[in-house]
């Protein structure tokens, strides 16, 4: 069954080109999965302008995990912030938190997992059609919240074609490690020109097996689970479309509920919920000169409550957003071909105590508009790409100082194929980011990372100015990519652990850590690169790869949350119904410490392996698989986890599970 291209990133406005990757099918059959809905289509060859990756058919299906950090955390230039099972953000070239943004199916998540790393992303992978993941300058015309990238979960709830007749998928899996069970499922199907959509997914987990001590070296600490690690999770959501020969609209409706542990020596939990709204809608050809409108709204309504060790509310966390796009794509003139829009952004958002105390962040209303336009010419063997993004942000905070910024955002890329399946290329950019609400005006306690927040109301922007430097092969069996990338940042945002522990009313001598958001000059360098073998076809693949990042801050020290240098290589065999790997990754030491840090996490090994055989019954395939993560029971910490400490990942799993397709 061959997997049909599918359409990501409705509304885009990146400085993108199409990213390929390739899913497999249950004969062997291999299908290049391509971002298609960029600003502007390209070639295969155009990801020298757009280093990107996509996840898509049996290679997401085997690594979904319970959080997006985890499903994305061995791509390259990728890891996570492992805050347990339930919260895990996916970090980009050593950026984290509100520098990579969120998005699904083209739109913002609207929840707060940017503020801190305890804070699940709200958004489920085990129901996506496709994530992608768009590292670096191709995703900063998306928005200021895209300095460090992007990650966008497609589930294609808002269809744009209709079905000849109804298709579905559905999964059911185990794991050993901590007794999950995970049921997911989707369906579509049309009724004369009404497409009409459906998904869902279930995961309940108990705490999950750790290999040693909880504390490494402390054989006093927990042993055998790593307490509070537990998960349960439900989303449903439905969507449909009216389509016809001048394009389509559509609407769709989402729920998420997701109550998870936060392994931290408090033992808080979260309960979340957001339910979400979305509008989407494509004109072709509309006017004169334009091959089409794109327009879109999102309405979210998200909430959750972190919960004491008795279970009680101690922080209320609430974001209502409204988010608008317009885009139109205009045909070649005088060479060129590009698209220019329009975006706005409307929340209220609020951290308050439900006990009385003071309130992590007050009540504040922000605002934001932008204007944007993307355009790409040849000039003889040259493909350049140039774009520009205008925004300007407003806060406005309950008995605080309200601020308003204006931020400005461009890139210019050259890409030269040299030779024959060869490309080199260049890109530029600069990109400005408003500090966040949490970063202006926090000013209380925030129980799940112990920490005693204080904002800085006269926080300026941040400006970020980038090189990258790509080289790859695209063509025969034996391909390959490298890229190189240095960004300075003027005045970056970062959290400083003063030293001082307060009390939850901010009174010295208590619990709490002391957190002051302060501003210095900074830069971020590193590099990665795969090479891989055979990965569009039957018999033997291979795979070997490795990145690296190193962020400072320009007056001396590491910048927080850095994370390990890391190599691997993976080995692959397809052949008619089976399908199996092995992959193994070692991560280094890693001793580059921020102020506020003081152990470094050791060297690991990461040995996973899968396997899998498809039966064909009637028109259907039904897949078994048999998945085996960290087999070498490793100890691992990572360094980019506040809890480094005293939450090491899970120990060796076994997933056993079954999938099928009509």
């Amino acid at each position: 069954m061959k997997y049909k291209q599918r359409t990501a990133l409705a509304g885009a406005i990146l400085l993108a080109f199409g990213a390929p990757a390739f899913a497999g099918t249950p004969d062997g059959d291999i299908q290049k999965v391509v971002i298609t809905g960029s600003a502007i289509k390209g070639s295969e060859s155009d990801q020298i302008l757009n280093p990107a990756k996509v996840l898509s058919g049996d290679e997401l299906l085997d690594k979904v995990g319970s959080s997006l950090g985890e499903t994305l955390s061995n791509e390259l230039g990728v890891s996570a912030s492992a805050f347990g099972a339930g919260a895990s953000r996916p970090i980009i070239r050593g950026m984290e938190g509100s520098r990579v943004k969120m998005l699904e199916n083209g739109m913002a998540t609207s929840d707060v997992s940017g503020l801190s790393n305890d804070h699940a992303v709200a958004s489920e992978g085990a129901t996506a059609k496709q994530i992608e993941i768009l590292r670096g300058p191709a995703a900063l015309l998306y928005g200021s919240g895209a300095i460090g990238g992007l990650v966008n979960v497609v589930n294609e709830r808002i269809p744009t074609e209709l079905a000849p007749q109804p298709t579905g998928e559905a999964a059911s899996r185990y794991s050993t490690v901590d007794n999950g069970k995970d049921v997911s499922g989707s369906v579509d199907g049309s009724v004369g020109k009404l497409a009409l959509h459906a998904d869902g997914n279930w995961r309940d987990t108990l705490d999950y097996k750790i290999p040693g001590n909880r504390i490494k070296g402390d054989p006093t600490s927990a042993s055998g689970h790593l307490p509070h690690s537990d998960t349960e999770s439900k989303s449903v959501g439905v969507g449909g479309s009216y389509i016809e020969d001048w394009g389509y609209v559509g609407l769709s409706a989402s729920h998420l509920s997701n109550v998870y542990g936060i392994p931290s020596a408090e033992g808080s939990r979260i309960d979340q919920k957001q339910n979400r709204y979305d509008v989407d809608s494509l004109v072709k050809a509309p006017f004169s000169g334009f091959e089409n409108l794109k327009l879109k709204a999102g309405y979210t309504d998200y909430h959750h409550a972190e919960l004491d060790e008795q279970g009680n509310p101690a922080t209320l966390f609430s974001n209502r957003s409204l988010e608008t796009r317009a885009e139109m794509e205009h045909k070649p003139v005088a060479g060129m071909h590009g698209t220019f829009g329009f975006q706005t952004e409307n929340t209220n958002f609020s951290a308050l105590s439900a006990a009385g105390g003071p309130d992590t962040v007050p009540p504040t209303h922000s605002t934001s508009a932008a204007t944007f336009l993307v355009e790409e010419a040849n000039a003889g063997p040259l493909r350049l790409s140039a774009g520009v993004r205008y925004e300007t942000v407003k806060r406005q905070p309950i008995n605080n100082k309200e601020r308003q910024f204006n931020l400005g955002s461009t890139s210019f890329g050259v890409s030269w194929p040299f030779a024959d399946g060869y490309s080199a290329g260049v890109t530029l950019s600069y990109a400005q980011r408003a500090p966040s609400i949490d970063e202006l005006y926090s000013s209380g306690p925030h129980d799940a990372t112990l920490t005693f927040d204080v904002g800085n109301p006269d926080l300026v922007k941040e400006t970020s100015r980038n090189v990258e430097l790509s080289l790859q092969k695209t063509s025969g069996l034996v391909r390959w990519r490298a890229n190189l990338f240095r960004n300075n940042v003027s005045n970056f945002i970062y959290g400083n652990i003063t030293g001082l522990t307060l009390d939850d009313e901010g009174k010295p001598g208590g619990d709490f850590r002391q957190r002051l958001f302060q501003q210095a000059d900074a830069h971020v360098q590193g590099g990665e690169g795969e090479v891989t073998y055979n990965q569009t076809g039957a018999g033997w693949s291979g795979r070997v790869f490795a990145d690296t990042s190193r962020g400072y801050l320009n007056r001396g020290g590491s910048l927080p949350l850095q994370p390990a240098d890391r190599f691997g290589t993976e080995v692959g065999y397809r052949r008619d119904n089976w399908r199996g790997g092995v992959s193994l990754t070692h991560a280094f030491g890693q001793d580059r410490l921020a102020m506020s840090e003081h152990t470094p996490t050791p060297a690991y090994n990461l040995l996973d392996a899968h396997i899998e055989y498809t039966q064909h019954v009637g028109n259907n395939d039904v897949t078994w698989f048999v998945l085996a993560k960290n087999l070498l029971n490793e100890d691992i910490r990572m360094s980019t986890s506040l809890l480094k400490d005293i939450s090491p990942l899970p120990g060796r799993n076994f997933v056993f599970g079954v999938r099928t397709r009509f």
